[in-house]
C-alpha cells in the first residue's frame, strides 16, 4: 500500500504523460483524487471532481497535492491546500510571479507542510556530473541553445500566451533551471530581448546576455525560440577558464566532457521528483529554488521588447 495519497489538480498533457504514469510505478504514491475543469478522470478512480476546491473539501486520503494546472492559478490553489493542511507539490513555473512563490513558502514553513517547486530538468543524469565538474572553477563561456515546436509541445494551450503563461519561457526555464543548477557562481540578466508576436501577449522567443560573479573575462547567453521545426535543440555548452569543455546534450540526458561521452542515460525526470518529494515528505522538509524563477523575472524587467509576425496555433 502506497504511503501517500496524490490528489492531482489539472489533468492535461504534462498530468496524463508524466505524472500519472510515474506515480503508478512508485511504491510510494497512489493517485486518490483528481480535479480536472474539463471532467477528465482516470479509469476506476472514484473520486473525481471538476472543482478543485470540491477535492480538497470532499476527497478522502489525501495527503497531498499536485498541481499541474496553468501557472496563472497555481498560486490560489497551493495556498488553499496548504489552508486545507496538504502537502503541495508544484509543477513548474511554479507560480505566475515570484512573490506568490515566496508567499506559499511563508505559508507552508508557518504550517509545517512539504512544499516543493519541481524543476525536471534538473533531474536528468547529466546535471549532477556538469555541477560537479564545474564546482570551484571560472566559467568563461556559457552559451545555451533551447529551441522547439510549440504547435507540437502545446497545442492548442491559447493559456500559454495569456499574461502569466510565460511564453517561450515555459521551456527556457527548464535551460535556466539545469544553468543555475551547474554554475559555480550566481548568475544575472545583463540584457535581454523578448519576441512577441503582433498578435499575442507573451514571447514566441528570447535571447539573454548574462554576467556572472566569476569575473569579466566571460560570454555568457542563451537563445530560447519556439518556433523551431524539425530537430529539437536543448543544449548548454560550458567552458572553464582552464580549458575545460562541456556539452549537457538532449535536455541534460547526455554530458560530453572535451568532446568524449562521459554521461548518457534515459531521461528519467519525473521519477527523480517523486522521489524527491517522498524523501521531502519522510524528513519534513521544503523544496523551494528560486533562482530559476527570478532569472525569467529579471528578463522581463530588463527586456527589450520587439514585435515579430502573428502566430497562430
Amino acid at each position: 500500500m502506497a504511503r501517500y495519497g496524490i490528489g492531482l489538480i489539472g489533468l492535461g498533457k504534462i498530468a496524463t504523460d508524466q505524472h500519472v504514469p510515474v506515480i503508478a510505478a512508485d511504491p510510494d504514491f497512489e493517485v486518490v483524487a483528481v480535479a480536472s475543469q474539463r471532467g477528465e478522470s482516470l479509469p476506476g478512480l472514484a473520486q473525481s471532481y471538476r472543482d478543485w476546491q470540491d477535492l480538497l473539501r470532499d476527497a478522502k486520503g489525501v495527503d497531498a497535492v499536485a498541481i499541474c494546472t496553468p501557472p496563472q492559478v497555481r498560486y490560489v490553489i497551493a495556498r488553499a491546500a496548504l489552508s486545507a493542511g496538504k502537502h503541495v507539490l508544484l509543477e513548474k513555473p511554479p507560480a505566475a510571479t515570484v512573490s506568490e512563490l515566496v508567499d506559499l513558502q511563508r505559508r507552508s514553513t508557518a504550517a509545517g507542510l512539504t512544499l516543493f517547486a519541481t524543476w525536471h530538468s534538473q533531474f536528468n543524469a547529466g546535471v549532477e556530473e556538469a555541477r560537479r565538474q564545474l564546482a570551484g572553477r571560472q566559467i568563461r563561456r556559457l552559451e545555451v541553445t533551447w529551441k522547439e515546436d510549440v504547435r507540437h509541445w502545446h497545442p492548442g494551450q491559447a493559456w500559454i500566451w495569456e499574461p502569466g503563461g510565460f511564453g517561450v519561457f515555459d521551456p527556457g526555464i527548464n535551460a535556466l533551471s539545469i544553468v543555475t543548477r551547474i554554475m559555480p557562481t550566481p548568475l544575472f540578466v545583463r540584457s535581454a530581448t523578448l519576441s512577441f508576436p503582433a498578435n499575442r501577449a507573451a514571447p514566441i522567443a528570447a535571447d539573454l546576455v548574462f554576467a556572472a560573479t566569476g569575473g569579466a573575462d566571460e560570454t555568457l547567453s542563451a537563445v530560447f525560440d519556439w518556433r523551431q521545426t524539425g530537430k529539437q535543440s536543448w543544449d548548454i555548452a560550458v567552458e572553464t577558464q582552464d580549458g575545460l569543455h562541456l556539452l549537457l546534450a538532449e535536455g541534460g540526458s547526455k554530458l560530453s566532457i572535451n568532446g568524449k561521452p562521459a554521461v548518457e542515460e534515459p531521461s528519467r525526470e519525473y521519477q527523480g521528483i517523486y522521489r524527491r518529494f517522498a524523501a521531502l515528505l519522510s524528513g519534513g522538509g521544503t523544496d523551494v529554488d528560486a533562482d530559476p524563477f527570478r532569472l525569467v523575472a529579471d528578463a522581463f524587467l530588463v527586456g527589450r521588447r520587439v514585435e515579430v509576425e502573428p502566430f497562430e496555433d
